[in-house]
Order: structure tokens, then C-alpha cells, then sequence
């Protein structure tokens, strides 16, 4: 029985934040969604999570408390992830695990957009295809970074 490698699960989840991240910017961009503004109103919506709907209000301008806050919140949060999807792949073959990474992304949009709505409010504004393009890349990204990292290759 093969152990998780939890080395390997941490820069799974790091690096999953990394490429949804850019990948919703792109989408962003291709969609005409104005930048920078999108990515700071994200951002004060994630900071919210801890510093209160006193962040909220417009304008979406960047804020360093704010930025950084959200920046910590999202990669603790990734890391979480990744580790949670480290364990779900952990003996899986590359697509198995991959199947696995997209539907653990698309049930982490419904869990995050539909159920902690409930708590952050919020977060119905980012509903969206772009928004659910990123959580599928989360998850496919973070099972395949966990097996290149953890050595189990992609066979």
C-alpha cells in the first residue's frame, strides 16, 4: 500500500492555484472582463473570508492588506485541496486519476458556489463558466502535479 507524499500533495496544490488562477485571467481577458479590476473584486471577495464584508465594497482597486490576505487564503486553501485530491489519486493510473482531478474540481465549484454561499453571500457573483473552468483545471492540474512530483509518474 503506497503512502501519500505529502511533499508532493503541498506543491500539488500550490501549483493547481497557480495555473487556475492564470488560466481564469485568460478567460478573463478573452472574454473582455476588465483587468485588473475582476482579479482585485476576486480578491476582496476571498480576503472577506477573513477580514469581513468591510473589504467588499467598490471600487475593486488593489489594497496590499486585502491582496495579501486573499493570497494567503487561497493557497492555504489550495494546499487543502491538494491534499485532498493527493489522497484520491494516490493509486490511480494517469487518467483515472485525472477523471478523478476534473470531478473533485467541478464537485469543489458546486461546494464552494452553491454551499458556502450560505456564509458568503458573496460569492454567487462568480458563478460562472470562467469561475468553473478554473476549479476543472484546479483539480486536473493538482492530480497530475502530484503524480509528476510524487514520482509515480504518468503511465
Amino acid at each position: 500500500m503506497r503512502a501519500i507524499d505529502w511533499r508532493a500533495a503541498i506543491w500539488a496544490g500550490i501549483v493547481a492555484g497557480i495555473v487556475a488562477t492564470a488560466l481564469q485571467i485568460v478567460l478573463w481577458a478573452v472574454f473582455g472582463h476588465p483587468l485588473p479590476e475582476t482579479l482585485y473584486r476576486d480578491a476582496r471577495f476571498v480576503a472577506a473570508i477573513v477580514l469581513g464584508q468591510d473589504v467588499l465594497p467598490p471600487p475593486a482597486s488593489f489594497v496590499p492588506l486585502v491582496f495579501s490576505v486573499a493570497t494567503l487564503v487561497h493557497f492555504a486553501l489550495s494546499i487543502a485541496y491538494g491534499i485532498a485530491i493527493a489522497m484520491l489519486v494516490l493509486r490511480r493510473l494517469l487518467l483515472p486519476g485525472l477523471i478523478v482531478g476534473l470531478l473533485f474540481g467541478a464537485a469543489l465549484f458546486a461546494v464552494n458556489l452553491y454551499g458556502f454561499t450560505a456564509l458568503f453571500p458573496w460569492f454567487a457573483a462568480v458563478r460562472d463558466p470562467i469561475t468553473f473552468a478554473a476549479h476543472l483545471a484546479f483539480g486536473a492540474t493538482a492530480a497530475l502535479t502530484y503524480r509528476l512530483v510524487s514520482g509515480t509518474g504518468v503511465e
